[in-house]
């Protein structure tokens, strides 16, 4: 029945349970052996007992039932929930060293090199005690060490760095440069947020390129514009548009150009103005060290290899008065969710999976499995606080902090950005009340910030959800005062954001806390229930009305569909470019391993092929076919990658007439550009063996025009972080045209 109605973590862990049962009844048998068998794995519940006598040789850890439970429901390729504090690392080794054990090659997909490297040194010994190897990556891994990780039965590294990874074989022009094994399975940790909030972010490699220029002029004549006089924001300040006033300003300060009929200046002025009124310092972007670095929105830590596209970077960079930092041209790219893709087997654990479900199973084909807690949450969840406004809301924050404080208790904060989490530092200062604030700007010392959060009469303040894998153990005497305050500064655009912010508290049957305060100024509320009647505030600055809970749960779930239909809408774009490159990629992989590029040629150009052989010699030819084939190969694909990024930026103009689907125009302009790419590779590929100089001493590309970057590098792109320009028209378009009909 469970089954059959589908529902949330419907996943069903009866069998696990009565394999763990039965890994129990081994238990004293396995205790008394000496020296530990290798597990067979065709038999879970002797693999199971094993594991745990593993465990707690090796590691000090005896497993609990459920631990083992939620090994075998990643064993079986489900998403196992799991509570905050439940042993996820360790139920996660333990899945590993089962696949592994299968002959399967592991990857354990993290979210940070610092978790990556933890994770897969402390689990090392049981890795070893269970006859599997294991290595990890990070961001300053060599090739060479990158090539020995992925050696290993087992491998742990970023999410990111493994897409790189990916990348970088994909140009290879020599098979012994490739690192990336053929990928088998992957577990990924925090499933929740490499496989919902990263999925849409593409990374990117990109080819050397002159920087941009004009960015500093423009950025100067925006800053003298003004709000709603020369340009006006919409109420989600997801977009902004010159007014008439405006775009006169502007023109005048040109020289009196038709900005309209000046697409490039036009676009420039835009970047600019997006930059300006819509990017906010210490939001979305922190200045550190000379230059910009983004924050990511899911986890409130610097994404340090993240960045805008170009136009928008350069246009940051101008504003905040910074050098531009170099720009490229896009080589190759992959979203998180295509990279995720690529392997046959998938599994994951979270805190917090069944809320997003609905994803798992319709872009990975995931089921989620809830596994219950060792021991019963405890934690007292008190509703929401509301307040009329802002200032009543931080206010009431700060004097719950101090009375709270004044028992000894320890207080998280979750603030929603970095400029919040300093104002309350500021505020909590003034008060004589010490704090430890954990952001963006901090987020090296993290996981040693977050462990001692716990402690007697520790305050820290904390942007969302900083430190996540991190656990907080209560100090001496902590328990009796009621263990770890919990409290949120406002709610997030998800739900599954502020359970993982509650989690942070009442680990293992510890008791805890948890209160969410809530203005009806907030962010949230005022994006995405801005029409909503919201009830007036009592003398205290408290809203005690019932629809203000209403209004408060509506705007979340608002959200929550909103970035439902922004991953449903991106995969949809994606998809083609992911399975036009998949047979690209299989294209390459004949040529760069056989001899397709020779053959090719050798149909193509019968005549030079012959010449060519008679003075060049065979093995100097096939490689001469080689190097020219992969080279137009890579060089058509990105230049298919870049009209394909322009036919999707315009081809919502189709829409305006409402005859025409925009995806079902971009698949067709795809399918057909794709068929032009495959023989524009072909003509482009014998032109060259007609030109290029080819003897028996052998052949230099640079000759052939052959002419790669000089230096290549790789980033993540915050793609689109206003929605897609057409797409913000049809919507003030959309608004306009209402609002004509209503009157």
């Amino acid at each position: 029945m469970r089954n059959l109605l589908d529902r949330p973590g419907s996943a069903n862990i009866s069998p696990f349970q009565r394999i763990t049962a039965a890994a129990g009844a081994q238990e004293d048998r396995v205790k008394a052996l000496e020296e530990l068998p290798q597990p067979r794995i065709e038999d879970l519940a002797e693999f199971c007992a094993i594991a745990r006598e593993a465990a707690d040789r090796t590691l000090g850890m005896r497993p609990f039932d459920v631990q083992l439970t939620g090994a075998l429901a990643l064993l079986s390729g489900y998403v196992a929930e799991m509570a905050t504090g439940e042993g996820k690392t360790l139920v996660g080794a333990i899945a590993a060293a089962g696949y592994a054990l299968r002959g399967k090659r592991v990857h354990v997909i993290s979210v940070n090199d610092y978790l990556a490297r933890r994770d897969a040194e402390w689990m090392e010994p049981l890795y070893t005690a269970l006859g599997v190897t294991v290595g990890w990556i990070g961001q300053d891994s060599s090739p060479e060490e990158r090539r020995e990780a992925y050696g290993k039965d087992v491998t742990y590294g970023p999410v990111s760095e493994l897409g790189f990874d990916v990348l970088r074989d994909r140009v290879a022009t020599d098979p012994a440069d490739m690192i990336v094994p053929e990928p088998d399975v992957a577990l990924v940790d925090e499933a929740d947020s490499v496989l919902v909030d990263e999925a849409r972010v593409p990374l990117v490699l990109a080819g050397a390129a002159d920087t941009g220029t004009g960015a500093e002029e423009t950025a100067e004549l925006v800053r003298r514009l003004s709000r709603g006089y020369h340009y006006e924001m919409d109420d989600q300040r997801r977009n902004v548009h010159l007014t008439a006033k405006g775009t006169d300003a502007v023109e005048k300060a040109l020289g009196g150009i038709n900005l309209y009929e000046s697409p490039d200046v036009l676009t420039q002025i835009n970047l600019a103005l997006h930059a300006h009124a819509l990017l906010v310092r210490d939001v979305d972007y922190l200045v550190r060290d000379g230059r910009i670095q983004l924050v990511n929105q899911s986890r409130g830590r610097v994404a340090t290899l993240q960045r805008w596209p170009d136009g928008l970077q350069a246009a940051v960079e101008a504003k905040e008065a910074l050098p531009p930092t170099e720009s490229g041209e896009v080589l190759d790219s992959i979203t998180i969710q295509g990279l995720i893709r690529r392997y046959p087997t998938l599994c994951g654990m979270t805190g917090t999976a069944v809320a997003v479900e609905e994803h798992f199973r319709e872009f990975y084909d995931l089921k989620v499995a809830v596994i219950p807690s060792n021991k019963t949450c405890v934690r007292e969840d008190e509703p929401d606080r509301l307040y009329g406004s802002a200032t009543d809301k931080e206010q009431a924050l700060v004097d719950e902090i101090a009375a709270v404080h004044a028992t000894g208790r320890p207080i998280l904060v979750g603030t929603l950005d970095v400029s919040e989490s300093e104002r309350l530092a500021k505020e909590l200062e003034k008060e004589g009340l010490e704090c430890v604030v954990l952001n963006a700007k901090n987020d090296a010392e993290e996981a040693a910030i977050i462990a001692r959060a716990g402690e007697h009469g520790q305050i820290t303040v904390s942007t969302q959800m900083a430190g996540r894998g991190t656990d907080i153990r209560l100090g001496d005497g902590v328990a009796e005062l009621g263990g770890l305050y919990v409290i949120g500064s406002g709610r997030h655009s998800s739900s599954r954001l502020d359970d993982q912010l509650r989690g942070r508290a009442g680990r293992q049957g510890d008791p805890g806390g948890s209160v969410f305060m809530v203005s009806l100024e907030d962010d949230l509320i005022q994006r995405f229930a801005p029409d909503e009647w919201l009830p007036p505030a009592d003398h205290d600055g408290r809203v005690r009305h019932k629809r203000a809970v209403y209004v408060v749960g509506h705007a979340q779930r608002v959200a929550e569909g909103a970035n439902m239909e922004i991953h449903r809408n991106t995969w949809r774009y994606t998809r083609l470019l992911e399975n036009q490159r998949d047979l690209v990629l299989e294209q390459r992989a004949k040529v760069l391993t056989g001899d397709a590029a020779a053959e090719a040629l050798e149909r193509a150009a019968p005549e030079r092929w012959a010449e060519l052989l008679e003075t060049a010699g065979e093995a100097v030819l096939r490689e001469a076919a080689r190097q020219i084939v992969l080279y137009h190969l890579d060089r058509c694909w990105t230049e298919h990658l870049a009209f394909m990024a322009d036919v999707r930026e315009g081809i919502h103009l189709r829409a305006l007439g409402h005859r025409l689907v925009p995806i079902d125009e971009f698949q067709r302009e795809g399918v057909e550009a794709y068929k032009r790419l495959m023989d524009e590779v072909r003509s482009r590929s014998v032109e060259t063996l007609d030109t290029m100089p080819i003897t028996a001493d052998g052949f230099d590309p640079l000759d052939g025009g052959l002419k790669r970057p000089t230096t290549t590098w790789t980033y993540l792109v915050q793609d689109n972080p206003f929605g897609n320009a057409m797409d913000r028209m049809l919507r003030r378009m959309s608004g306009r045209k209402s609002r004509d009909e209503d009157d």
